[in-house]
């Protein structure tokens, strides 16, 4: 985050010069500040150095370059295919980079163990766009399953905890449930419940509010500020919604073309005047973004 010394459209020289490239000669204005750029003083649970991944030919993350600080909730916005989602798997090393690197709590999640994986993921909680529920399991034994994988804990320590987190999220007298009974906002409710149970210190949100309509997407992304705020979390959600940029992230990523163009605070990426950005956020249609 720039500070009263620093110009506000700090850039990175080389990461323009490549982007320009990437996108047959657009050239972007400045980024608020270069992802390399310290955040004051913060601490950084996530960093990304270089981070590439490819399918084949397809170039998905070409270099990303992004620093998440600690216990602050950061939104990552981009158009379709631009590799949101392939870095969250990066990051809980359900997918391992071509190149560069992840780092997570000062581990590089590629050079893990297998038991360092599993630790990893424990700290981690993931909401999946669906929810990821076990259809064969009710309600109660979806949430208490981490508990059972991954603890010693005795069923009734199981029982307190996995009440106390269905209460959080308003889902306490479903309890007996099975997913095909529950809404698409339950079911989301409900991944969120489960990835809550083992207290992870990051939480990664995949499109929390695709298929829910406006009401129910206010009321989850209410529900997302209050619990990271609760538990001190450092919380990563991918959405195209600029409604819930606004109502939860402290800090907003902006991935384009393989590249992560920008980082800021909200009132920092409002105020970068690259007009990529500002068509995203606006959602308009004339700008540099098209169909293809």
């Amino acid at each position: 985050m720039a500070t009263e010394q620093e110009s506000p459209t700090r850039t990175a020289t080389n990461l323009d010069a490549r982007m320009a490239s990437a996108t047959g000669g657009y050239e972007h204005h400045p980024t608020v500040h270069g992802p390399d750029v310290p955040t004051e003083k913060k601490t950084m649970a996530i960093e990304a150095k270089g981070l590439k991944k490819y399918f084949g030919s397809q170039k998905v993350l070409d270099g990303v370059d992004i620093r998440i600080p600690e216990s602050e909730i950061t939104m990552i916005m981009g158009p379709s295919g631009t590799g949101k989602s392939v870095f969250l798997r990066c990051v809980v090393g359900l997918m391992f980079p071509d190149g560069g690197d992840i780092v997570v709590s000062g581990h590089s999640v590629p050079h893990l163990s297998s038991e360092g994986l599993l630790e990893l993921r424990r700290n981690v909680g993931m909401l999946f766009q669906d929810g990821a529920l076990f259809s064969s399991m009710n309600l109660y034994d979806n949430v208490a399953f981490p508990l059972r994988q991954h603890t010693k804990k005795t069923e009734k320590e199981i029982h307190d905890i996995v009440y106390e987190r269905l209460k959080e999220v308003g889902l306490a007298g479903a309890d007996k449930k099975y997913p095909a009974e529950l809404s698409g906002g339950m079911k989301k409710r409900a991944g969120f419940a489960r990835a809550l149970v083992l207290e992870p210190k990051i939480l990664l949100f995949d499109e929390p509010d695709s298929g829910l309509d406006p009401v129910r997407t206010a009321l989850l992304s209410q529900l997302i500020r209050e619990i990271s705020n609760r538990y001190e979390c450092t919380s990563i959600i991918i959405s195209h919604d600029v409604n819930v940029v606004r109502n939860v992230a402290d800090n907003l990523a902006v991935l384009y073309a393989g590249k992560c163009v920008a980082f800021g605070s909200q009132k920092e990426i409002k105020e970068n005047p690259d007009p990529f950005i500002q068509q995203f956020l606006d959602g308009a249609a004339d700008g540099p973004l098209g169909m293809d």
